[in-house]
């Protein structure tokens, strides 16, 4: 057990930060290449301004999630997504004004996002880790 451990703390968080990140940057370019879709959709439940709500979520998503997984700033990066996640979680994953049909859905999708933040504040505590660009001590 010992062994795993210590490969697991010399990887684990590499491969912990490449999970995180993966599904802002994944997410990121998908609304960049459905730009005008995902606007609607963002003006759909009220959001002002969606399209420039829409440029600053991209560079937030793709850009902070890129400097995760580079390591880079990864305090500051997971800090950010933190933030953002919980901001996502409230306007778009409201389970308890959701109709019947989707209250499960919606409240898988927020419960996710609570998951998301704590291995952001996880990285905000403890550093990018081995392998990493600008990595903090």
């Amino acid at each position: 057990m010992k062994a795993i451990c210590r490969v697991v703390e010399k990887f684990g968080p590499l491969v912990a930060r490449i999970l995180l990140a993966q599904i802002f940057v994944i997410s990121g370019i998908a609304k960049l290449t459905h730009f005008d879709n995902t606007a609607a959709h963002m003006a759909s439940v009220g959001l002002p301004l969606a399209k420039v709500l829409l440029v600053l979520t991209i560079a937030v998503e793709v850009g902070g999630g890129m400097a995760l997984l580079l390591g880079w700033c990864a305090r500051w990066a997971a800090g950010a997504l933190f933030v953002f996640t919980f901001l996502a979680a409230m306007v778009f994953h409201q389970f308890w004004n959701a109709n019947p049909a989707t209250v499960t859905a919606q409240m898988v999708n927020f419960m996710k996002n609570l998951s998301i933040m704590g291995g952001m504040l996880y990285v905000m505590a403890y550093g990018a880790g081995p392998f990493s660009f600008g990595r903090e001590q």
